[in-house]
Formats: structure tokens, sequence, C-alpha cells
């Protein structure tokens, strides 16, 4: 099992077994222990993976960090783990006084789901205050991947990593300032491109005006780039699968000569993949189609069914299934309708999973 799949394996138990975690000790037993043995590091080696590491602070001595990865006989990286449904904005100042007095190069916050990882980028010796790369298991990215592989064992280059955690760092800065123009246009954001498009002179009132124009302008361009994004993805799984389903029919003949799979089925499939892809591997969600409905089933199982395509008359459902079972159908006015049902597709995922 590659990397990837171990983290993706760990996001789906914290989401099945979350509730049942009373304890910190519980959330590093369920969740960090495994995200470290992951990275190729034996927790069950105290040389490798030091529990309860002492780190004198000052005056304080016997002060202990929750782990410490050693390699080469020095420590490498500093864990501190707090239990899952912790604020970790509230515990990074106890990271930063262990990593003062550390020759570590990163120290990770983490409550199990969350990983903040830090190092030194802005003086020597001395914790950032903000992590150059959060994740959350639960909503990895690919990109994030690719980072979190650079602190498996068998890859650590503490020097290589600090050379990019810089890049890092400022790139994550700058996302979350868009992202803060983009909820909320600041004077200097709007006007910078009101002067370019506008004839006469910015005033207060042609700001205001801007303002709205802006944000609305930024939301309409993002929502072109996703749509087409969409059609792209969609037509080219749409001629994969019409590639299988022909092969299909070829190699059962007459078994299923009597079941027609039409293109309005598959790209409705493709729009719950799309939908469900953030919360679980497009891999483990397959179609059936029967002559009376298109089924979508998690797994390729009977028993784990996600939803069900109605569009065979004039009018076109979906069944969604809820956590008895029960199927409940939605009249959709246009394909597109299925996006505005996501949350109900992703509670009948977690229904199956919880099974």
């Amino acid at each position: 099992m590659d990397l990837k799949d171990q983290l993706k394996q760990i996001g789906d138990r914290f989401v099945k077994m979350k509730d049942q975690i009373q304890t910190e000790e519980a959330t590093k037993n369920a969740f960090i222990m495994p995200f470290l043995q992951s990275l190729g590091y034996d927790v069950f080696n105290p040389i490798e993976v030091v529990p309860e590491y002492i780190t004198d602070i000052g005056t304080k001595k016997g002060e202990k960090i929750d782990y410490a990865i050693f390699r080469d006989g020095k420590p490498a990286i500093l864990i501190e783990c707090k239990h899952w449904n912790k604020n970790l904005d509230l515990h990074d100042g106890q990271l930063l006084r262990y990593f003062h007095v550390s020759k570590a190069k990163f120290g990770i916050l983490t409550n199990g789901i969350q990983f903040r990882f830090y190092s030194d980028l802005v003086q020597p010796n001395i914790m950032d205050e903000k992590p150059f790369m959060e994740v959350n298991l639960t909503d990895l990215k690919e990109s994030q991947i690719e980072e979190i592989k650079k602190f498996h064992k068998a890859n650590f280059d503490a020097d290589a990593i600090i050379n990019n955690a810089s890049e890092l760092k400022f790139m994550n800065e700058l996302k979350q300032l868009f992202q803060a123009e983009i909820a909320n246009p600041s004077p200097d954001f709007v006007k910078h491109f009101a002067k370019q498009v506008y004839p006469s002179i910015v005033t207060a009132k042609i700001l205001e005006q801007f303002t709205g124009l802006t944000k609305r302008a930024i939301q309409h361009h993002i929502t072109d780039l996703i749509t087409e994004r969409l059609k792209s993805a969609l037509t080219k799984e749409n001629e994969n699968e019409k590639q299988m389903v022909a092969e299909d029919v070829e190699l059962n003949g007459e078994a299923n000569s009597k079941i027609i799979t039409t293109e309005e089925e598959l790209e409705g499939f493709m729009i719950v993949k799309t939908i469900l892809r953030q919360h679980i591997a497009v891999s483990r969600i397959h179609y059936r189609d029967n002559q009376s409905y298109f089924a979508i089933l998690l797994d390729d199982n009977n028993r784990k069914p996600i939803c069900r395509l109605y569009f065979n008359s004039s009018k076109k459902y979906i069944g969604i299934f809820d956590k008895t079972k029960k199927e409940n159908k939605t009249e959709l006015k246009s394909l597109d309708a299925i996006f505005e049902l996501a949350n109900e597709l992703k509670e009948s995922i977690e229904n199956n999973l919880v099974e």
C-alpha cells in the first residue's frame, strides 16, 4: 500500500471512529502513530521514535513533548499531540518552547487529523509563528501528499525540505490573501482593477459600486473555470465508460442486450463521482445498469447503494439512500441539479463507511 492509500485509510478511520475517541492517548494510538508508521518510522523502536521526549526549558526541568523522531542519534522532528477535537490554534506556543531548546529542524502540531508542519525559516532556532504546511487527512490534496513524502524515512533530507518549505510557506500565505480578497475584496484590490476599466476618477461612490462588481466577476470566473474542467473531465471519462460498456456488451452479448446505458446516465455517474471524489477514492465508486434504473454503488456492492438514477422516462429522478437504506427520490430539472444534492450524497457515502 503506497503512502496516499495509507493516509486515506487513516482519514477514513477518523470519520468512522472519532466519536468513540475520548482521550488524547487514544487519539495518538488511533491516528497519530499510524501516521508516523506510514512515513516509515518504527513507532515501537524507542531509539527511532522517542515518546515523552524530555526537553529542559530554562528553569523548568523534565518538560516532555509527545514524540521526537531521531535521525543519526539526534532529534530531527518534534511532535506535539492533542485530542482530535482540540483547536490547534490554542496550542502552538507549547511546541514553540520545545523547539527553541532542541536541535530539531521541524515541529509538527497535530490533533490526529490536522497536521501543521513548522520550521525556523524566519529566524534560526526559533520556530516560525505560522506553519509552512498544513494538511487535513480527510481532505488531502495531491500536492500535499508529494510534500508529506519528503518526510518519509526513506526520503528525509532536512536541507532539501527547508529549501522548499520557504516557497511553500509564502505560497500558502498568498493563497490565504487571495481567499480573503475573493470573499471580501479590499479597497486597494478593487481600486487596482477599477482603474483599468473605469475611464474617469475612481471616487468613493464608484469604488463602492466596483466592490460588488469585482466580487461577482471573480466568482463568475471561478465558476467558469470549474465548469470547463468538469466538462473536460466528463468528456474524457464518458469516452472511457462508453468503451467499457461496449466491451461489456461484446463479452456478455445477449445477457446485456436489453439494457441500454445512455450518455445521460454516464454523465450523471460522472457528476456523482466528481462530487464524491473529495470524500472517497473514486476507484471505489461503481455502477450497475438495470432495465428500470442505473445504480451507483460503493465498492461495487449491492449492499452499499449510494444512489439510483431514473432516466428512462420523460421526467428524471435521483434516489439517494439514507442510513436506514430508505431511498429518497428527487426530481431533476437538469443533470446539473445533482450538484445541489452534494450533502445528501456525502451522507450516503458516510453511512456506507460506518457499516
